[in-house]
C-alpha cells in the first residue's frame, strides 16, 4: 500500500502523519490489518527497539468526585460499584506502589479523583512522593490530579514528580457532550501548565464512546500539537451505573487501527496501551506490542485488569523486553527536561533491541495486593 509506505518513511524519519493520512489509516480493511499493524512496528521499533515500558497505577483517591465526566465511574451520580474512600496515607500508597515495583514497573502513577486538588493534597502527595521513594528511589513518579495550577505544577516537580497526566479524552468539536463541569481548554491549560513546569506532559484518549474518525484523528493531532512525551490510549470500560454503560462499539481490529493511527501521528512519543485493552482487544494484545512501547501493569483505577504475571509471559512471549529503570524511554531529542530523572539518562541504540530489564529479571510472581482495596479495611474486588 502507498499509503503505509508513505507513512514508514515518514515514521522512520520522526514526521507525523497528516489528517488525512491518519483518517485513511483507521478506514483501512480488517484484510490489511497486519499490513498495517507492520508498518506501525517499524517505526515503533526504529524509536523504541523492542522495549516495553511497565507503569503501575495507585488510587490514592477513588470516587466521591464532583465532575461528571460520562465515561467514569467516579463520576457524579455513578451508581456503578466501585470502592469509595479518601486519601490513602502515605506508607499505605507506598505499599501499594511496592507490589507494581516489584512486578517490574518502571513509573507509578498516582491518581486521585476530583476537579483538581487543594494546595493541602498537593503536600499530601508530596509526602506520599517521599515514602514511595524512600521504599524505591529510582522509580518514576507520574500525577494525574486533575486540574492543575502553575503553582501547584511547580511544586510537584519539587516534590519529585517526573510527570503529569492529564487526558484530553476526545475531540474539543464534541468535549461538551461528554462532561459538562470543566472544558476542553481547561484540560489544554493543565496539560501545558504541567510542560512549563518541567514536568514530563502526559496525555491521551479515550475510544468508544461514540466519536466518529475525524474526532479520534483530532484529539491525537491535539495531542501532537501539545507535544506531550506519552499518549495512553484507553479503550472505554462501560461501566453499568454511567451513562455510556451501553457503548459497546469497538472491535479488536477497530482498536489496533487506532493504535496504528496514534502512533503514526506520534512516531517517536510514547504510545501506552492503557484501560479496556483487556475486553476490547482480548487475544489481539500481543499484536498491540508491536506498535505501542508501554503498557499499565495489572489493575486500572475500579477495575481489574489482566493479572501482572500474564502481563510478564505476553510481553516474553511477543518476543519484546521489559524496559528497566534507569533505561532512557524516550529518543534522545526528545529528552530535553531539565535535572536527573530516569528519563533523562544517556541513551542506549533503540534499534539495538537490547535492554537491562529483560523478563527474566523482572518478578514472574507479581506481589497479590490489589490495589483497590489498599488502605480501606476492605477485601479484594470488594
Amino acid at each position: 500500500m502507498d499509503l503505509l509506505t508513505r507513512l514508514v518513511d515518514k515514521g522512520l524519519r520522526g514526521e507525523s502523519a497528516t489528517r488525512e493520512e491518519a483518517l485513511a489509516v483507521l478506514a483501512t480493511s480488517d484484510d490489511d490489518l497486519l499490513a498495517v499493524v507492520t508498518a506501525a512496528g517499524r517505526v515503533r521499533r526504529r524509536w523504541f527497539g523492542n522495549r516495553v515500558k511497565l507503569n503501575y497505577l495507585v488510587n490514592l483517591k477513588s470516587g466521591l468526585c464532583p465532575e461528571d465526566c460520562s465515561y467514569c465511574s467516579q463520576r457524579l451520580g455513578s451508581t456503578a460499584g466501585i470502592l469509595k474512600y479518601s486519601w490513602l496515607k502515605p506508607q499505605e500508597a507506598a505499599e501499594a506502589a511496592e507490589a507494581g515495583v516489584a512486578g517490574g514497573a518502571k513509573r507509578v502513577c498516582l491518581v486521585a479523583s476530583g476537579r483538581g486538588p487543594t494546595d493541602r493534597d498537593v503536600e499530601r502527595v508530596a509526602d506520599t512522593i517521599a515514602a514511595i521513594k524512600d521504599r524505591a528511589p529510582d522509580v518514576e513518579i507520574c500525577a494525574c490530579l486533575g486540574l492543575l495550577s502553575d503553582r501547584q505544577a511547580t511544586r510537584l516537580r519539587e516534590a519529585g514528580v517526573d510527570a503529569y497526566n492529564h487526558n484530553l479524552n476526545t475531540s474539543e468539536e464534541v468535549y461538551g457532550e461528554i462532561c459538562t463541569t470543566h472544558t476542553f481548554a481547561d484540560r489544554v491549560r493543565t496539560v501545558r501548565s504541567s510542560h512549563e513546569a518541567g514536568l514530563s506532559a502526559c496525555s491521551g484518549l479515550i475510544a468508544g464512546m461514540g466519536e466518529t474518525p475525524d474526532d479520534l484523528v483530532d484529539t491525537v493531532l491535539a495531542l501532537r500539537e501539545l507535544a506531550v512525551d506519552s499518549v495512553p490510549v484507553n479503550f472505554l470500560i462501560p461501566f453499568e451505573g454511567t451513562p455510556l454503560s451501553e457503548n459497546w462499539t469497538l472491535t479488536p481490529q477497530h482498536c489496533l487501527r487506532i493504535l496504528a493511527m496514534t502512533r503514526f501521528v506520534c512516531p517517536d512519543v510514547e504510545v501506552r496501551l492503557a484501560g479496556g485493552r483487556e475486553i476490547h482487544l482480548r487475544t489481539l494484545q500481543p499484536l498491540a506490542l508491536h506498535v505501542v512501547n508501554s503498557i499499565f501493569l495489572g489493575d486500572y483505577l475500579t477495575s481489574e485488569g489482566q493479572p501482572g504475571a500474564a502481563d510478564l509471559d505476553m510481553i516474553a512471549d511477543a518476543g519484546f523486553e521489559v524496559e528497566q529503570a534507569g533505561e532512557p524511554s524516550l529518543p534522545e531529542h526528545r529528552r530535553t527536561r531539565d535535572g536527573g530523572t530516569a528519563a533523562d539518562a544517556p541513551a542506549a541504540d533503540a534499534s539495538s533491541g537490547t535492554a537491562a530489564g529483560s523478563p527474566a529479571s523482572a518478578r514472574t510472581d507479581l506481589v497479590a495486593l490489589r490495589r483497590r482495596g489498599a488502605g480501606t479495611g476492605l477485601p479484594p474486588n470488594a
